[in-house]
């Protein structure tokens, strides 16, 4: 069981993040640092869950948070790196500053803290559970630029495996859709059909605790997912009837959006906020 442990919980405010800490909270013993970029959204908990707010898609706030990390513990023994920055859009635009807000967030942000992590353990033993996502193995249209920083994420851990030191265990989670303000955060507030299967925040955090505890290197939350990337592998047809399902989505999405009256850039706009 995880008891005892100083833990890191990011995007610990909403979803899968919230429901991890939930989890945990209830095992003897764990402090848990709950991050997110507004505090005051985490409350109710009692004084082994402090709240701390960051903006994790800068160095400085990486920088930040290990500082009050290390000002709170001798040592962080779990570190779930979970925030993220959600989205739904066609990627027909010109906007440096959000591809690059996106990368900062969901990738750059989780390679420097691999880094910050390791120098913090100094040699101990520690273990980092990256959200990953399934959509780091498959991309969906809709899903472009957020896609493409989990597929760079799924990339990174597959490398720095071989490079860790034995004593830095690393676990990645692959949700599928998960019922979460994800979905509608991402459409510009629109309510939005997440792609099928779905599972329920608490679910996948019960798996990733589970997951944990066994000491598993990858995490699979979903029991369909699998079987059912097998089959879209072996039977090609099935997998394209399942991307053109979700590519018609986006279209009759965008086509709303347009017959609103309102530009789909300027409605859909990135906001800060963490999974």
């Amino acid at each position: 069981m995880i008891q005892n442990k100083n833990i890191v919980v990011t995007g610990a405010s909403s979803g899968i993040g919230k429901a991890i800490m939930d989890e945990l909270v209830q095992q003897e013993g764990n402090r848990i640092l709950a991050v997110c970029r507004h505090a005051d959204r985490i409350s109710g908990y009692g004084e082994n869950v402090i709240p701390f707010s960051c903006d994790l898609s800068t160095r400085e706030g990486v920088d930040a948070l290990f500082e009050k990390a290390e000002e709170l513990f001798d040592k962080v023994d779990l570190y779930f790196c979970n925030a993220g920055a959600p989205y739904y859009e066609q990627f027909d635009y010109e906007d440096w500053d959000r591809i690059r807000y996106l990368f900062d967030l969901n990738t750059v942000s989780h390679i420097y803290t691999y880094s910050k992590y390791l120098n913090h353990l100094h040699g101990r033993q520690g273990r980092l559970v990256y959200t990953i996502s399934a959509m780091g193995e498959m991309a969906l249209p809709g899903y472009a630029l957020y896609a493409a920083t989990k597929f760079a994420m799924k990339g990174f851990q597959q490398a720095v495996r071989d490079e860790a030191p034995e004593n830095l265990q690393i676990t990645c989670v692959y949700p599928v859709s998960t019922r979460t303000n994800f979905f509608n955060v991402g459409s510009g507030g629109r309510k939005l059909t997440p792609p099928f299967p779905v599972q329920e925040a608490e679910t996948v955090a019960k798996a990733v605790v589970e997951g944990v505890n066994k000491l598993k290197k990858h995490i699979y939350p979903c029991p369909v997912y699998l079987p059912s990337k097998y089959l879209m592998k072996v039977v090609p047809p099935v997998k394209a009837m399942y991307v053109k399902a979700q590519k018609s989505k986006l279209h009759r999405f965008v086509k709303k959006v347009k017959a609103e009256g309102e530009g789909l850039r300027e409605e859909i706009k990135l906001k800060r906020t963490l999974k």
